[in-house]
C-alpha cells in the first residue's frame, strides 16, 4: 500500500479539527471528562498528551517498518505500541515529577493512564492503518495531541463558566458536562466538509 499524499498543512488541520480523536471518534474520554474540571491540569495533562502523541508516533512508525515488517511481527503489533507508549509516558512522568511537584500529585492517576489511554493507541493505529510516511506520522501524532488539547482546554474553561449557571438540578455534573462534549463535537465536525483525512 502506497503512502498517501497529503500536505502537512492539510493533515494537521485535519487532525486537529475535523479527525479531533476525542470529538470526531471519542477515544481518550476518561482522563478527558475526569481532568477537565480544573483549567491548570487540564493544560498539563493536555500538554503532556501532545509530547506522548508525538513521540510515541514517531518511535512506533519506525519500529513498524523497520522491525515489525521486515521480520513479520505484525500478530505482535498492539504489544509494542503500548510497550513503546508505556516507555514515553514513565520518562514524560519522571520529568513532570521533576520539573512540577504541583501538577504531578494534580494529575494523580491520570497520567499514568495515558499508557492505556485509547487516544494514544488510536493515533498510533491510525497512522499504521494509513500508512503514512515518517513525516506524516510526526505531523499527525503532533495534530491529534494539539487537538486533545485544545479539546479539553476548552471543556475547562466551558464547566468554569457552567459552574454557577442555573442548571436543573439533573443535569448538574456528568450530565450538563456530556451535553457539552456533544455540542462540542458538533462544532469541530463543522470542519468536516472543508477538510478530511482519509
Amino acid at each position: 500500500m502506497s503512502t498517501p499524499e497529503i500536505s502537512p498543512i492539510i493533515l494537521i488541520f485535519a487532525s486537529i479539527f475535523t479527525s479531533n480523536i476525542i470529538l470526531a471518534n471519542f477515544l481518550g474520554l476518561c482522563s478527558f471528562i475526569s481532568i477537565s474540571k480544573d483549567i491548570k491540569s487540564s493544560n498539563g495533562l493536555g500538554m503532556a498528551v501532545v509530547f506522548v502523541s508525538t513521540i510515541s508516533s514517531a518511535i512506533n512508525h519506525v519500529i513498524y517498518h523497520q522491525v515489525i515488517l521486515r521480520y513479520e511481527l505484525g500478530y505482535l503489533r498492539f504489544i509494542i505500541f503500548i510497550i513503546v507508549i508505556a516507555s514515553v509516558v514513565q520518562i514524560l512522568e519522571m520529568i513532570i515529577d521533576r520539573i512540577s511537584q504541583s501538577l504531578y500529585i494534580a494529575l494523580g492517576i491520570f497520567l499514568p493512564l495515558i499508557t492505556v489511554s485509547f487516544a494514544i493507541l488510536g493515533v498510533v493505529l491510525f497512522m499504521q492503518i494509513r500508512n503514512y510516511s515518517f513525516p506524516q506520522a510526526l505531523v499527525y501524532g503532533f495534530g491529534s495531541g494539539v487537538g486533545w488539547w485544545i479539546a479539553i482546554m476548552a471543556l475547562a474553561a466551558i464547566r468554569k463558566k457552567v459552574e454557577n449557571a442555573p442548571v436543573p438540578a439533573g443535569l448538574k455534573g456528568p450530565g450538563i458536562t456530556l451535553i457539552i462534549i456533544g455540542i462540542m463535537a458538533m462544532a469541530f465536525i463543522g470542519f468536516s466538509g472543508m477538510l478530511q483525512v482519509q
